[in-house]
């Protein structure tokens, strides 16, 4: 059978190598598996970003009829991931920065920094300037579950907080504890002649 490319049903694209059945299996040779798995981070990040996920858990593996299904199998030529190879996968994907336990203190569940905590604090800043929020206490709810989807809709807490932190240390957002729990409020920045 030769490799070729697939359209999963929801649109996203897997490469050729997703049709090789090694490419399931945790490979023994070191360089062997530093391309493969450096090939399921990218098709990891890549499917998040494509249908905005922002969790996997080892489970998605272990466990058929979820979200990550068009990825982590391939019925047409009988393959999963192993568990423990995911596993393997979530401790490359945090040592390079591109996920995080969550929650910390274990090692079965990741978020995914498809857009990195910079990124993502870029983002929300733009948002908050484009809808003029600039000086006004915002609660995290509002900015993650806007009236209008945004593209911070459903972004997870932890991530809104790190962008937020990002923003703090630039003097463009400050949290302040409101009734509701906690709140941020926005800075224009100013312009240095």
């Amino acid at each position: 059978m030769a490799l070729s490319t697939h359209t999963t049903t929801s649109g996203f694209l897997l490469p050729s190598i997703h049709s090789a059945p090694p490419f399931f299996t945790q490979q023994p040779h070191p360089t062997s598996l530093s391309i493969a798995t450096d090939q399921w981070i990218q098709i990891i990040l890549k499917y998040a970003r494509h249908r905005r996920l922002f969790t996997i858990r080892v489970q998605d593996a272990e466990t058929p009829g979820n979200v990550w299904d068009e990825i982590l199998r391939n019925e047409r030529i009988n393959r999963k991931l192993l568990p423990s190879y995911l596993s393997y996968i979530f401790t490359q994907m945090v040592s390079r920065k591109v996920a995080a336990y969550d929650p910390p203190k274990q090692d079965r569940s990741i978020l995914i920094y498809w857009r990195l905590p910079e990124e993502w604090a870029e983002v929300l800043y733009e948002w908050v300037s484009s809808t003029a929020n600039m000086n006004t206490i915002m609660t995290f709810y509002e900015i993650t579950d806007p009236p209008i989807e945004s593209p911070l809709s459903a972004l997870p807490i932890p991530l809104l907080r790190q962008a937020i932190a990002i923003l703090a240390k630039s003097n463009r957002a400050q949290i302040i504890a409101i009734a509701e729990g906690e709140g941020v409020r926005f800075f224009p920045t100013t312009i240095k002649a």
